[in-house]
């Protein structure tokens, strides 16, 4: 696995994803905002066409590809694309339009992205959107993620993915406090992506725990500085990946992070 920073960019073509400035109403607006984050710099443009906020309902398999397909096939010969999916039947009619990567919130479609070659990443959720912040209960959320992570690392290898990517899954089944464990343990979570040469990816932007640590709730349009603050901490700590809205400034906290030291401190 690379170990440079990268920085994955979403698209999503859908009408109720919980951040509105990353929602595209149409696959014309969805293409044109893929072009606009290759052309900033990004690494990987994530397209997703069911939102996984918490309380989503679940869109059906034909709709879903209805909405990705075409955006994929306009985007692939641009840069990297990953299909942001937890059905099968999404995920491969996605490779075949040009996707690379599965993007996988359910951490069940491992032995697809072995079977097809490409790119795979695994993310820890607790229930699903429609449950997952009811009542997210752990003992010691970091080592059970970490098992969990553990586990589908290992299963993912033994049906042959050789790209793999571990994701914690920030706010997905979690607390507040919860995230702030986890993100304090980014090393951990590191040091496993190592035994498993795997990268790890990170997506904090613009998420809801992020408005909790205001003295005042912040609404999502008010939490960019906790969105950068904590891709750069995961970035320090052993974080390859990070999957942002705002991509300029993303793609400068890299720019940064890669300098030479005696450059920064000149």
């Amino acid at each position: 696995m690379t170990t440079s920073v990268q920085v994955m960019g979403i698209v999503n073509v859908t009408p109720d994803s919980f951040y509105a400035d990353a929602r595209t109403q149409s696959v014309d607006d969805a293409i044109a905002r893929g072009q606009q984050l290759f052309e900033r710099g990004v690494d990987v443009v994530d397209v997703g066409g069911e939102s996984t906020r918490p309380g989503a309902e679940d869109v059906d398999d034909e709709e879903e590809r209805r909405r990705v397909l075409d955006v994929i096939a306009a985007l692939a010969p641009l840069g990297r694309i990953s299909i942001d999916t937890q059905k099968e039947s999404v995920a491969r009619a996605a490779v075949v339009a040009g996707a690379s990567i599965i993007n996988d919130v359910s951490s069940s479609l491992f032995a697809v992205a072995g079977e097809l070659g490409v790119g795979y990443v695994a993310m820890h959720r607790q229930g699903d959107s429609r449950t997952m912040q009811l009542a997210p209960h752990y003992d010691d959320v970091v080592r059970e993620v970490l098992d969990a992570l553990n586990k589908v690392a290992l299963d993912a290898r033994a049906a042959g993915v050789r790209e793999l990517w571990l994701d914690p899954g920030i706010g997905f089944g979690k607390t507040t406090q919860h995230n702030l464990a986890l993100l304090a343990h980014t090393d951990r979570f590191g040091e496993l992506c190592a035994r498993h040469d795997a990268g790890l990816l990170l997506g904090t932007s613009r998420k809801r725990f992020l408005g909790d640590l205001a003295p005042t709730p912040l609404p999502v349009e008010e939490r960019l500085e906790g969105s950068l603050a904590t891709a750069a901490w995961a970035l320090s700590w052993g974080a390859s990946m990070v999957r942002v809205h705002d991509v300029d400034v993303a793609v400068q906290l890299r720019a940064l992070l890669q300098r030479p030291v005696e450059e920064v401190t000149a």
